[in-house]
């Protein structure tokens, strides 16, 4: 009887493994690495933005595990990611920090995501095209939460009693990452690449934690682009894989970011240069926005030392001049009057920001009026004796 006690003690303190700590550590990570994996690649890039393709092989798999560690229902998660993206940063958006406050989307983000899944609604509008197999009418959504009951018990078979905080860390990863990280200090803090219509920002580096899912302003900005990164720091460890399972053929990729091309020597402004101008346009205003920091640097010692401006208004005037015009309220407006009475400068650039953001607007005007435009602009850019402009516009004469 001694025996047996013993041996069960000795199941509960060390598993069938009898691993060491650095043993377990790593088994945990790897397992909520293939974690992050599957929800970056089948649950995000493939079922909700149907930017690849993938092979019934890894498809399944991917299903399989989520269902063991994560309890997560396909359609429940790209319904509501789709739903994000479609209502971003209004009151309709199921977990936006921008309306529901940092706090309540860092540490309630699971809460958010349950709440929103019982909307039969969200589930109706945006849930077409998921999986509605025998397996994932019966098993994978009819019995959610035993999946993740399994992985305690397989955790607990493995490790012993350590084994459940095993399980613990890989059941709070997704809600910690996803919807803590991802969906709360990716709308609220960070750099942005491109000045798309939401508040979304990258985050690094973390990008092996993430699986690349850190790059949220990338994603907003090209939505069914199934490669995240689009600077060479950037750390795409999602893409990474996909190209491994391209190259396999157990993946297919249906669509990526646009990446302009320029040519050497070409000044005239044609077809070709309009086209792929409106196709790069968050590229080319990402390279403008660049062009106004030129621009701004040697403004700057004018307008704290001559001009008398105060830091606090120079900082903020800054990023007013780096947003979307279009999403500028009347008291910015006033702000950057201000601003422009001490900068004939940054006020040129300023509207000819403006009007350059009219040409891909002008959904009535002809491809030949929206050349000429484009003409026009660039020659006015070259006339106007401001250098960041004239580069600028050289530049953008090459896109073709």
């Amino acid at each position: 009887m001694s025996n047996l006690f013993a041996a069960v003690l000795d199941f509960v303190a060390n598993g069938v493994t009898r691993a060491t700590g650095w043993e377990i550590f790593a088994f945990t990570m790897i397992m909520t690495h293939i974690t992050i994996v599957s929800v970056t690649i089948f649950l995000h890039r493939c079922q909700a933005h149907r930017a690849l393709d993938l092979h019934a092989i890894p498809s399944h798999f991917f299903r399989f595990w989520l269902w063991l560690t994560t309890g997560q229902v396909t359609k429940e998660w790209a319904s509501i990611h789709r739903k994000h993206h479609a209502k971003c940063e209004t009151e309709e958006d199921p977990h936006s920090p921008v309306t529901k406050g940092i706090k309540t989307v860092f540490w309630q983000g699971a809460e958010l995501y349950r709440a929103e899944s019982r909307n039969k609604e969200t589930m109706i509008k945006y849930g077409h095209g998921t999986p509605d197999d025998w397996i994932e009418r019966n098993l994978y959504t009819r019995f959610s939460w035993q999946g993740v009951a399994l992985m305690l018990i397989i955790d607990f078979i493995l490790f012993g009693a350590i084994g459940i905080t095993v399980w613990a860390v890989q059941m709070l990863w997704i809600p910690v990452n996803a919807a803590g990280i991802i969906n709360g200090i990716g709308h609220y803090w960070g750099y942005r690449n491109y000045d798309c219509a939401d508040a979304s920002t990258n985050i690094v580096p973390v990008g092996i934690l993430i699986g690349g899912e850190e790059l949220h302003n990338n994603h907003h900005t090209f939505g069914t682009s199934a490669k995240f990164s689009t600077k060479w720091y950037e750390l795409d460890i999602g893409w990474g894989y996909i190209r491994i399972l391209e190259t396999l053929g157990l993946a297919k990729v249906k669509k990526v970011a646009p990446e302009p091309k320029l040519l050497a020597g070409k000044t005239v402004v044609d077809q070709l240069t309009l086209q792929s101008v409106i196709a790069n346009r968050y590229e080319v205003m990402a390279k403008y926005t660049k062009s106004l920091k030129k621009m701004w640097r040697a403004e700057l010692e004018d307008l704290r030392h001559k001009a008398k401006l105060e830091d606090a208004f120079l900082t903020s005037s800054k990023k007013l001049l780096q947003c979307e015009p279009a999403r500028l309220q009347a008291v910015d407006l006033q702000q950057l009057k201000e601003l422009f009475a001490h900068s004939k400068a940054l006020k040129t650039m300023h509207e000819m920001r403006v009007e350059l953001n009219v040409i891909w607007d002008r959904s009535n005007d002809t491809r030949e009026q929206l050349v000429q435009k484009l003409q026009d602009w660039c020659l006015r850019a070259e006339e106007s004796g401001i250098q960041a402009l004239q580069e600028f516009a050289f530049r953008l004469r090459r896109y073709a």
